[in-house]
């Protein structure tokens, strides 16, 4: 379909409503009547890790990508490397390791509720961590560096 001119009207001819989040969007006149329903098919590895909340910004998705900090689907990825929903990702952050399941696809990025829909958590929990005991603290008279306490003590001795 080739577009010899552009009027308004047309283009109001054109509004749609997509599905999935209610909002009235202006439709492209080239774009053909079999596309109204727009789905991504794939985004940029280093734009969906920014929009699922992993990394505070691109940039610090991208650096971990180029640092060997990102799997994809068990191979190194780069930040531009397509993303699809069902991949599977591996992702080393500083506070551990995380696994997830790529589930949905966005290109803004969300509150935090809506961020941990775009991807399915498959990370085992950690182990349970054992409940420290520490012994008694016992220390027999004599050896060692004298308490507070008993440094008092001695020092009231000596004043009498």
């Amino acid at each position: 379909m080739v577009v010899t001119s552009f009027s308004w009207s047309e283009a109001a001819a054109k509004l749609l409503t997509l599905p999935h989040d209610g909002r009235v969007r202006l439709a492209s006149i080239a774009q053909a009547p079999c596309y109204r329903m727009r789905v991504m098919a794939d985004m940029r590895l280093d734009k969906w890790l920014w929009a699922a909340r992993f990394f505070k910004s691109r940039t610090l998705a991208a650096t971990a990508c180029d640092g060997g900090k990102v799997d994809l689907n068990e191979q190194a990825a780069k930040p531009s490397r397509a993303v699809r929903p069902g991949d599977l990702l591996r992702i080393t952050l500083p506070r551990g390791k995380k696994i997830v399941r790529v589930a949905l696809l966005s290109e803004r990025r969300g509150p935090g509720v809506q961020a941990a829909l775009l991807y399915e958590d498959l990370t085992p929990p950690p182990p349970p961590r054992e409940a420290r005991v520490l012994p008694p603290v016992i220390r027999p008279r004599g050896l060692g560096r004298p308490t507070k306490r008993e440094r008092r003590l001695i020092d009231r001795l000596g004043r009498s």
